[in-house]
């Protein structure tokens, strides 16, 4: 039985379809590629899209930055910043400070 796909969801049929290819290959490669990107403003994958000629999102992608935090890295966090594990929005907010300063000092 086929089921019509609803109007909002339309547009994501074709990234749907779409498979993920990933590439091991040599550090100095890999590191290249994501520091053109960096420069280019782009993330790693639309850089390799730009290489190869294939096009890429016209609208910019939102910048931020990732890390996977376990529960026990909350409770570690949660010990350094002197809080409670489950003031997960609080502890976000003061990585988001330590990262920030980070790169205040490491400018001086």
């Amino acid at each position: 039985m086929s089921r019509k796909i609803p109007e909002k969801w339309q547009s994501t049929v074709n990234a749907i379809k779409a498979v993920q290819v990933a590439f091991d290959m040599d550090e100095k490669v890999q590191f290249e590629i994501r520091k053109q990107a960096l420069h280019n403003g782009l993330s790693p994958s639309d850089q390799i899209r730009s290489i190869l000629g294939l096009p890429t999102a016209k609208r910019p992608k939102r910048p931020r930055l990732t890390v996977s935090l376990s529960p026990v890295d909350y409770v570690l966090l949660a010990e350094k910043y002197h809080i409670s594990a489950d003031q997960q929005l609080e502890i976000k907010k003061r990585l988001m400070d330590d990262l920030i300063a980070y790169v205040a000092d490491d400018k001086k």
